[in-house]
């Protein structure tokens, strides 16, 4: 794989100028909708070494690889866009340019959630944000002002290739699991102070009331789509039973896997959250979402399986209904592990619209591993075993 060109470095100083993106967000005339998912960029990673820029480099060309094998309509990015513990005050919301680069030379929208390393001593949540808004391409919202949301919890309507309907015909639903530490805060040691990383009941309720509004406004239940950087418990859950390699393939590799509600370390913090239950309303809120056909995460960078959650699974009172749970494949080359790195695909059709959703990941040497049908017999059909 070849490191990007002078062209991308141009790009990244540019980043002002964006390009006009036409909305809303629709189905193409063939009747497809692809999502490209990047996860754990961990961009400006020892900024200060020779290694660190390189890696941001790396990071980039894989992009763009898998936005030259793929024809997405949108870009998700899904978490942990920046290392903020390695990145300095002054200059740790300018990574979003860099990041940003290959999506504005390939003229295509995205739509952010953030992640635990997106929020340190250095580098806030809201200055991620801001700097993103400054590019057109930027669909990334935030509709929750509660002082304990985070930033990113939004939803966004994809609409039938049928430009005469007013209707949408997908939901894209995207929420903040908060996590890292607090911006420009320090306990009494002079040491970071970490934040809750689980989605909070303010978002919860936030959800509950919008989907019902949207279900009221347009007269039907839409089928929906859920990004969230830190997993579920149930991911958990459901590996301590065993992840099979023929029906739920993919690299698993990080176990046990970190969950929300468990976190302690992050930039020197002496915080410490285990787990407690904190996760319980927020996958009640997904449970009790008709309509959701999957909800996407990343974080542990050595996982990228997906499994149907349709059972009571062990430890957990909850019950599951058929909800697909995947992970991504880790994108950067900031960040653990030496993974091939890669990009989930999520291919819609209008035509089989919340009966069967077709996801792969997209490698960065441009093969394609894990291909499997989110559909009804999703978790006893068979796959080859994916290598890492």
């Amino acid at each position: 794989m070849q490191v990007p060109t002078v062209k991308a470095v141009v790009l990244a100083a540019c980043w002002a100028l964006g390009s006009a993106i036409s909305t809303p967000l629709r189905f193409t005339q063939n009747g497809t909708f692809q999502i490209s998912v990047f996860e754990d960029l961990h961009f400006g990673e020892g900024e200060d070494t020779s290694w660190g820029p390189l890696q941001d480099l790396l990071s980039a060309a894989v992009m763009e690889v898998v936005l030259q094998s793929e024809s997405p309509q949108l870009v998700v990015l899904n978490g942990d866009l920046i290392t903020g513990e390695n990145t300095q005050k002054t200059n740790a919301s300018s990574y979003v340019d860099k990041i940003a680069a290959p999506l504005v030379s390939a003229g295509l929208p995205w739509a952010s959630t953030y992640g635990n390393h997106d929020s340190d001593f250095n580098l806030s949540r809201a200055d991620i944000y801001a700097r993103e808004k400054t590019f057109s391409n930027s669909l990334t919202g935030n509709m929750v002002a509660s002082a304990n949301a985070g930033v990113t919890n939004y939803y966004l309507l994809v609409y039938p290739h049928d430009t005469s309907s007013t209707t949408p015909a997908l939901v894209l639903w995207f929420f903040d699991s908060r996590g890292g530490n607090y911006y420009q805060q320090k306990d009494s040691s002079g040491l970071p102070v970490g934040q809750p990383n689980w989605v909070d009941e303010s978002v919860v309720t936030w959800f509950t009331s919008a989907r019902a509004n949207l279900t009221s406004t347009f007269g039907k239940v839409i089928p929906s789509l859920g990004f969230v950087h830190i997993p579920v418990n149930a991911f958990l859950a459901y590996q301590k039973g065993g992840v099979s390699a023929n029906s739920a393939p993919g690299i698993n590799a990080d176990v046990p896997l970190s969950q929300q509600g468990v976190a302690s370390g992050q930039g020197g913090t002496k915080t410490v959250f285990t787990y407690d239950g904190q996760d319980i309303p927020f996958m009640q809120a997904l449970l009790d979402t008709e309509g959701l056909i999957a909800v996407f995460s990343g974080h542990d960078h050595g996982d990228d399986w997906c499994f149907k959650w349709n059972s009571k699974l062990s430890g957990m009172n909850l019950t599951g209904n058929g909800l697909n749970l995947c992970f991504g494949r880790h994108s950067g080359y900031g960040g653990y592990g030496s993974w091939t790195r890669g990009s989930r695909q999520i291919l819609i059709t209008e035509a089989s619209l919340g009966s069967a959703t077709q996801t792969w990941i997209r490698r960065e040497d441009s093969a394609i591993s894990g291909s499997v049908v989110l559909n009804s017999t999703y978790g006893t059909d068979k796959y080859p075993v994916v290598s890492s």
